[in-house]
């Protein structure tokens, strides 16, 4: 029987599944034995090409040669050395006489499964391929996924969606970054992600500009036997517009005696939080650690490939298979020290069930958990994630937080006051994932014992003058939930609703946008907030709506989630596309007049990858304006 050829995504990836495949053998770029030879890529080694490398034409940026819509886009090798000599290693072992099958074991999702497909169709391989499909790098989780291997065409809808984004990407970079570059004389980078989420920054300075603080009054009266309570209208609204009026209503109850006009008593119950995703663990991660998206992917991936800790983290699921059952238990058995003492006790577990074992809420991936190896020498900010990702795991095994609110009214001359008290009567699962920011007792005191129609004295009785405040720039934490939750931002019901699990980019690539946007110019970081300079102000001012609205976006990642799982053509999907570059050319030429700073005409410079927007110029011209036009009609 020939061999198998086992492909990988990193280095560090094939180093452990050829351990467990028994691959023991060093070659030069492989790993040999058992029937297997287990190879890696180094990420991406095969990419698309520059429009010049497709036509001479389009080497210099001029606009009429846009739009640029080549019926296909070729492939070439990433450049640097260490690709090129890696991919003629993996090409001579794909094409190897003794090699009868193909492992397509790259990162399990849309991206992997990219950097595979393009590998294998460059290095011209035919040779029959099959899948792996894991989430964790165990032994246990290499081994039975090798037990089920899937045939590579089970994946073909996946493929063909990471097939369209690419090219999307491409396109729409390309395309639009010229025609705003040609227009303003400045390098413009726009994306069919990076818009968006600019204009999201934008959008909320523009709001905190155009916010003017207004002053308003609040009565607040302290009650014998011990309680506080501020004033309230029939509306059950705190805020007074005038001084005068607040002082008329904190006279007329100076002195005197009210009396409970109500109380109600209300239990709550809030369960444990689920399970991480990677969004909502770079979210936690920079509000509670000041780690951006980026840190916080690079430390999950680490903990992942190297240390084998966790789960892999480029996910987008918050729950487990049904399967995972045993897995988890024997997780929750094995925790290492403090964790074991964490651990609820039998009186006090909690089987979770559907809340977090449900098949039908996995996507490619299933939730970030610890894989339950011990760690071993980790750094401090590894021990930080490893802590939360473990802590929230934990919790989700515990009672859920019980608490008491009493809500008191007391009429003093026909003037309601509120009080409002809050009890924690079990903490649950918080005692082992203390709030983000402990509620203070003096924002929710317990109240004393009170009964309806019980006096109540006024001791004293006061005006405070406060102010309205504008809405908070956005952080990384803030920002990275309106990516997920973009769908808020389209004012169409349908299309809202349709939004409602997806947002702008992925989990994966969330991180890599923020950055972008800081690499071109766009953003910047003032401590934990993220704030649009002026050239990202002036970008969203000149460009049109399609490009800066989530919702262009939203109907792409839709499309593309429906080519995934067969139900769009990839060729209906990729015609919107051309469509709607032409029209962004367009739209560059009838924008308003605008100054940008001038940037180096970069003879020399690389267009980049996906929808960056640099390129190759020759001397980049202001267009002349010419009637703006109706984006094309989206098909997705």
């Amino acid at each position: 029987m020939g061999w198998t050829c086992v492909l990988a995504e990193k280095p560090s990836v094939a180093r452990d599944i050829a351990r467990v495949l028994g691959a023991k053998e060093s070659g030069e770029g492989c790993l040999k034995g058992s029937g297997y030879v287990v190879t890696w890529a180094l990420g991406h080694l095969v990419t698309q090409c520059d429009p010049d490398e497709i036509d001479a034409r389009w080497k210099a940026w001029r606009r009429d040669t846009l739009p640029i819509l080549p019926e296909r886009i070729p492939l070439k090798l990433v450049p640097g050395a260490a690709a090129k000599k890696q991919f003629a290693i993996v090409k001579k072992i794909l094409n190897a006489p003794q090699v009868e099958r193909v492992v397509c074991a790259t990162d399990a999702g849309r991206e992997g499964e990219l950097i595979f497909r393009r590998i294998y169709a460059f290095s011209g391989c035919k040779k029959p391929f099959f899948r792996l499909w894991i989430s964790s790098m165990t032994e246990e989780a290499i081994s039975e996924g090798f037990a089920r291997l899937a045939a590579g065409s089970a994946y073909d809808g996946l493929y063909a969606s990471a097939l369209c984004r690419s090219e999307a990407d491409w396109l729409v970079g390309m395309n639009g970054s010229r025609a705003f570059t040609l227009r303003y004389d400045s390098l413009l980078s726009v994306g069919r992600v990076q818009t968006p989420t600019l204009s999201l920054l934008v959008q909320r300075a523009r709001e905190i500009e155009r916010f003017r603080p207004e002053d308003y009054f609040e009565v607040r009266a302290r009650f014998a036997p011990g309680y506080e309570g501020v004033y309230v209208d029939e509306a059950g609204e705190t805020r007074l517009k005038t001084r005068e009026a607040a002082e008329t209503i904190a006279q007329a109850v100076r002195g005197r005696t009210g009396r409970v006009e109500d109380v109600q008593t209300a239990r709550g119950s809030q369960p444990p939080p689920l399970l991480y995703d990677l969004t909502t663990l770079q979210r936690e991660a920079n509000a509670r650690f000041g780690f951006t998206a980026k840190a916080t992917l690079d430390l999950a991936q680490a903990l992942y490939e190297k240390h084998k800790l966790l789960t892999y983290p480029r996910t987008d699921s918050r729950h487990l298979p049904r399967d995972m059952r045993p897995k988890i238990q024997k997780v929750l058995q094995t925790l290492p020290e403090p964790y074991d003492a964490l651990l609820p006790p039998k009186e006090r577990f909690v089987e979770p069930g559907k809340r977090i074992f449900d098949d039908a809420k996995i996507t490619d991936h299933h939730a970030i958990v610890p894989t339950g190896r011990r760690p071993g020498n980790l750094s401090e900010n590894e021990r930080r994630l490893y802590d939360l990702v473990t802590r929230q795991l934990l919790a989700a095994f515990y009672p859920p937080l019980l608490s008491e609110t009493v809500t008191v009214l007391t009429n003093v001359e026909g003037q309601r006051f509120r009080s409002v008290g809050k009890t924690i009567l079990d903490p649950g699962w918080q005692a082992v994932k203390p709030p983000l920011k402990p509620r203070k007792a003096e924002e929710e005191p317990a109240l004393p014992p009170l009964a309806k129609g019980q006096a109540a004295p006024v001791e004293k009785a006061e005006v405070l003058q406060k102010r309205t405040e504008p809405p908070k720039p956005y952080t990384e934490n803030t920002l990275l939930a309106a990516m997920e939750n973009a769908g808020r931002f389209v004012e169409d019901e349908e299309l809202r609703r349709q939004l409602k699990d997806r947002g702008l980019g992925t989990p994966a690539t969330r991180a890599a946008i923020l950055e972008r946007l800081i690499e071109v110019g766009y953003v910047q970081r003032a401590k934990k907030a993220l704030l649009p300079t002026e050239k990202g102000k002036r970008l969203i001012a000149v460009v049109p709506e399609q490009l800066s609205s989530p919702e262009t976006t939203g109907r792409w990642e839709k499309g593309l989630a429906d080519i995934a799982r067969g139900a769009m053509d990839p060729a209906r999907f990729m015609d919107s596309i051309r469509r709607y570059c032409a029209f962004l050319c367009q739209a560059a030429d009838g924008a308003p007049a605008m100054s940008f700073p001038p940037s180096p005409r970069p003879v020399k410079k690389r267009v980049s990858r996906r929808a960056s927007g640099k390129g190759k110029a020759a001397k980049p011209g202001a267009s002349r304006p010419a009637p703006r036009r109706k984006a094309p009609k989206s098909d997705v």
